[in-house]
């Protein structure tokens, strides 16, 4: 055989390849399912030339001349720029969660609120009477050591038990380690007790109290007063902390001191109301809690709330812990206690006082909207009250389970925690050095029980205003002591002094709610968002779309050019120890096998770029042969 070769004319050869690169970018511009841009420029300008964004079409339109090209390049991304700066307050102020503060009035019958009245008069309980004689003893002689001023005290029964006698040295002592005395004020402290530069207003007055290290602070007080009753209340408390049970103290005495009780022009009754013992304003009564059926107001006015004439006699019970004259009321919900520290008021002896309520109910949003709680079940403090969660229950609870873990023992005025028991200094020597110094602390909110203790979600409260009259009148007054004389055996000599009138009713039939609703919701969200995006580039939701798509697209190129890129440097690496068929141009001569006959084959590859395309061979040329003998 024979084999005739011939080449191909340069000529010739370019067009041909023109001919297949032309064929090639046809068939690259058909249409497709999925087509890319081929840079970046053609992306942008057609997004420009076709988007419903206002202001993108100036970017490509005035593309000849720069000068306004440069302007609404700055001006486009400026107006970016400004939009999302909008973009961001309103998130911001979305994340706040702020609220709207809703006011409705409401008519509808009202339900009559807890009423808790305590006699002022701490009681002078047979269980801990000789203990208490004793302490007056001690009282009296202090006195007069401190002020030269002898206390008359009633004549009472000292003869005492060889257990009482044990039980009053006992007192003694622990009274001798707190003793009441006079301190020289700070700045006066170098100058000698009888200088003439010290009056007695230049003394501060307090008792000692003592850690079991012998750490010792005098609790001073600027009045004598003041410190006389936080003394003997001190005392107090050890003598009452010493009953065993508590049911002991329990000696209620309610006919002697409410005289006449009506609601709604009916008579109350025991039912109504139950006991408690307050230490230092001695029996108090609750009326309308929830251990009966509730009351209602279905009118308001004077003659449809609760009407009480009580007993307001200073009895010479513990006159050193008493030291005022009359009764003490506070309104308050139901299912929940009565701090007449905080929310209650006195009621004067021979006045009728008349109390107006206004109810107001206050629902605050939970959440992230604010810290309140539902019910206090998220609040890291036990709740020490039989009653349902509110803050002073809970800020009580806190410094109660606080003087446990501190001292080691219970405060007298707050409920006793599981396998605690109450402080007492025959027990618990150093407890008032404890308990005083947790006070301060307390009340700097170094245990951070105003932290811990949120708000209650829903709360009632109740407006008061009260108005004072003379009662009985002094025409009056004859015939009305006499009339309870005859029924309640009253036997006051101070008759003007003896008897007082409370009476608590609603004002008006309408009550207050406060509410609150979200100020910044999801679909005032993206309403705001809209209407900025309207204000600044005047398009739609279908416009974000646009833009979405124009940065898949970006993407999606960024990726492809990578890929081309890299295809790209693969190519042009050097060339190994064989020829590679992908080569731009490449001759490969194949030597023939034994007894085959001898071939050659050309292939030429023109390579295109971002693209390429191999050209095969199509047969025989013009100016060669391929042949097989």
């Amino acid at each position: 055989g024979s084999v005739k070769a011939g080449k191909m004319p340069e000529g010739e050869k370019m067009r041909q390849c023109k001919q297949e690169e032309e064929q090639q970018q046809k068939e690259e511009e058909q249409e497709g399912l999925i087509e890319f841009y081929s840079s970046y420029q053609e992306l942008f300008q057609f997004f420009c030339s076709n988007t419903t964004i206002h202001g993108a079409i100036r970017l490509v339109c005035s593309k000849k001349n720069k000068m306004k090209t440069a302007f609404w390049s700055v001006l486009f991304f400026l107006t970016f720029g400004l939009m999302y700066w909008q973009f961001g307050i309103l998130y911001r102020e979305y994340f706040s969660y702020p609220v709207n503060l809703n006011l409705n009035l409401n008519s509808d019958r009202l339900t009559f609120p807890a009423v808790t009245l305590c006699t002022l008069n701490p009681y002078r309980y047979s269980a801990i009477r000789k203990q208490l004689d004793k302490l007056d003893q001690i009282t009296q002689q202090t006195l007069l050591d401190l002020y030269d001023y002898n206390m008359s005290l009633p004549q009472r029964d000292w003869s005492t038990s060889s257990t009482q006698k044990r039980s009053t040295r006992s007192l003694l002592h622990h009274v001798q380690r707190h003793p009441l005395r006079r301190q020289k004020r700070d700045n006066l402290v170098n100058l000698p007790e009888n200088s003439p530069s010290v009056d007695k207003n230049d003394w501060k007055i307090g008792f000692v109290l003592c850690s079991e290290n012998n750490d010792c602070f005098h609790q001073a007080y600027s009045s004598g007063v003041d410190a006389v009753r936080e003394w003997y209340s001190f005392h107090y408390i050890n003598i009452l902390a010493q009953v065993p049970d508590a049911k002991a103290l329990d000696e209620s005495d309610f006919e002697n001191f409410i005289y006449a009780c009506r609601f709604n022009e009916a008579t109350c009754d025991k039912a109504n109301y139950t006991h408690f013992h307050h230490p230092l304003y001695g029996n108090c009564y609750t009326f309308n809690d929830n251990s009966s059926s509730v009351w209602t107001s279905s009118l308001p006015g004077i003659n449809n709330g609760l009407s009480l004439v009580v007993r307001t006699e200073q009895n010479d019970f513990i006159p050193l812990l008493s030291t005022v004259t009359g009764a003490r009321v506070m309104v308050h919900d139901q299912n929940e206690p009565a701090f007449m520290d905080d929310g209650g008021f006195n009621v004067r002896p021979g006045i009728e006082t008349s109390i107006s309520m206004k109810k107001e109910m206050t629902m605050r949003l939970g959440g992230s909207y604010s810290d309140c709680t539902e019910d206090g079940s998220d609040v890291p403090v036990q709740n020490l009250y039989s009653s349902r969660y509110t803050e002073q229950v809970c800020i009580r609870s806190c410094f109660q389970l606080n003087m446990v873990e501190r001292c080691g023992c219970a405060y007298y005025f707050y409920p006793l925690p599981d396998g605690a028991e109450y402080c007492d200094y025959t027990k618990h020597t150093a407890w008032g050095y404890c308990y005083y110094k947790l006070l301060a602390e307390f009340k700097g909110d170094v245990l951070g029980c105003f932290l811990k203790c949120r708000k209650p979600c829903k709360m009632t409260e109740y407006q008061l205003s009260a108005g004072y009259s003379r009662w009985p009148s002094a025409v009056s007054e004859d015939w009305v002591f006499y009339m309870l004389s005859q029924q309640n055996k009253y036997n006051i000599t101070s008759k003007r002094n003896g008897v007082a009138k409370v009476n608590i009713f609603f004002e008006e039939w309408n009550y207050k709610t406060n509410g609150e609703s979200p100020a910044f919701t999801v679909v005032t969200l993206l309403s705001q968002l809209g209407n900025q995006w309207s204000l600044w580039f005047g398009s739609s939701v279908l416009s974000v779309m646009e833009l979405a798509e124009l940065v898949l697209d970006f993407i999606a190129i960024t990726f492809i050019l990578a890929f081309r890129w890299f295809r790209t440097q693969q190519k042009q690496s050097p060339p190994g120890p064989t020829l590679n068929s992908q080569d731009n141009t490449a001759f490969q001569d194949e030597a023939p096998a034994l007894g085959a006959p001898h071939r050659f084959t050309v292939e030429a590859v023109v390579t295109t770029l971002p693209s390429y395309n191999s050209l095969e061979p199509r047969g025989p040329s013009r100016d060669g042969e391929v042949g097989h003998e």
